[in-house]
């Protein structure tokens, strides 16, 4: 398995979605991927919108590429303004090396237009329902422990 880096990036109101947006391109591309950058910077608008419904704060933006898997969560109100949970610094990889594409989630009722949006501009960047993930941090410890009462009491 490769490995996974997380990022959590303030939001609304701390700054609006397309600034939001321009943060992550920002940290994606610090590698100097000028063609990632206007590739990535060609759907902000759409990509503001979902960011705008707060999508990426239970599922996050999935960023791959031929290093380390990269997860962008988004603080909101309250929390992108007081709590000291961000972490905004930059990759220690190049997050536009090889093959690279940017998932991101999307409420049902806007999947289809969204896709579409995202398809008229680049292939790397798609969308997807967020009702489909699940937390891989819940997931995976979820899965590591499990406690036998039967077996501990008995």
């Amino acid at each position: 398995m490769s490995s996974v880096v997380r990022r959590t990036i303030r939001s609304t109101p701390y700054r609006d979605a397309r600034e939001t947006w321009e943060a992550i391109v920002n940290i994606l591309t610090a590698g100097g991927a000028p063609e990632a950058r206007t590739e990535m910077n060609s759907v902000t608008g759409i990509v503001a919108s979902v960011i705008a419904d707060q999508c990426p704060q239970g599922a996050p933006i999935i960023a791959t590429c031929d290093g380390p898997r990269t997860r962008f969560y988004c603080l909101y109100d309250d929390d992108a303004l007081e709590a000291d949970t961000y972490n905004e610094s930059g990759l220690s990889h190049d997050a536009t090396k090889g093959d690279w594409r940017v998932s991101i989630p999307c409420q049902e009722e806007d999947l289809t237009w969204v896709q579409t949006a995202l398809k008229e501009k680049t292939s790397r960047v798609t969308a997807r329902n967020q009702a489909d993930d699940a937390p891989a941090e819940k997931a995976e410890a979820s899965e590591s422990l499990v406690l036998n009462l039967k077996g501990l009491l008995g």
